[in-house]
């Protein structure tokens, strides 16, 4: 089959689009709201975003991208990051499915989404401001980015949900779990991360299998691996 988007039909009863680029990593976004007045407390907001992915890694970037909503407002989760500079990326794993569908609902601003999904929360120590408005994260997610945002991508589209802002984030922080790792690797096998798949589908990872590039260069290899301290050592013996 063949279909030209925007132009012809697919002739399919679902759109196969979002299935064709699958599993999509769940980018489970925390932030904080700008408090206006002193008197006034921030107000905390989690939500998942299907298009979510890291970029580089020295330094390492994050990215995710968000649609606007029905009424084709801007999500609440981009309005705080552009007001306060920040927000946290929380690995959303089996386990905490439910939350993370939960988190999913379009509640009015200000609405805690932690309080609705029962979250306990644990806060931000290495963003700007952390002192007076940390960011909360979930605390029961073995893996967490505490990330200063680095810049915001409007991209145009057909309303009322077509338009999207791809928000880009610097990893400042980075914590771990100490149960999610084996012999020093962190072991997806164990947080079993889950997926955005097509349609209402999600996919969970517990089984991995390793593949290495042949006729690549100790240095390339190492960029692969994502290991900064490799990449460093090997161009020292340069």
């Amino acid at each position: 089959m063949l279909y030209l988007p925007g132009q012809t039909g697919h002739n399919l009863p679902h759109d196969p689009f979002k299935a064709c680029v699958v599993p999509r990593p769940i980018g489970w976004i925390s932030t904080t709201s700008a408090p206006t007045a002193p008197s006034e407390a921030p107000r905390h907001n989690l939500a998942p975003y299907s298009q979510f992915n890291n970029l580089t890694f020295d330094p390492p970037y994050v990215m995710f991208a968000a649609n606007q909503t029905s009424s084709a407002s801007r999500k609440d989760t981009v309005r705080n990051v552009e007001a306060t500079g920040k927000f946290v990326w929380n690995l959303a794993t089996w386990d905490l499915r439910e939350e993370v569908n939960m988190t999913a609902q379009q509640f009015q601003y200000g609405i805690d989404e932690f309080v609705r999904a029962g979250l306990e929360k644990e806060f931000s120590s290495h963003l700007a401001g952390d002192a007076e408005n940390p960011v909360p994260m979930v605390k029961r997610s073995p893996v967490k980015f505490e990330c200063v945002h680095h810049s915001t991508l409007r991209l145009p589209g057909n309303p009322p949900l077509g338009a999207a802002d791809v928000v880009i984030g610097r990893v400042v922080a980075v914590h771990i779990a100490d149960w999610a790792l084996t012999e020093g690797r962190l072991d997806v096998t164990k947080t079993k991360p889950i997926a955005r798949c097509g349609y209402y589908e999600y996919a969970v990872v517990d089984k991995t299998f390793e593949m290495v590039i042949p006729g690549l260069d100790e240095i390339t290899l190492a960029g692969l691996e994502g290991s900064r301290e490799k990449v460093n050592k090997l161009k020292a013996k340069i």
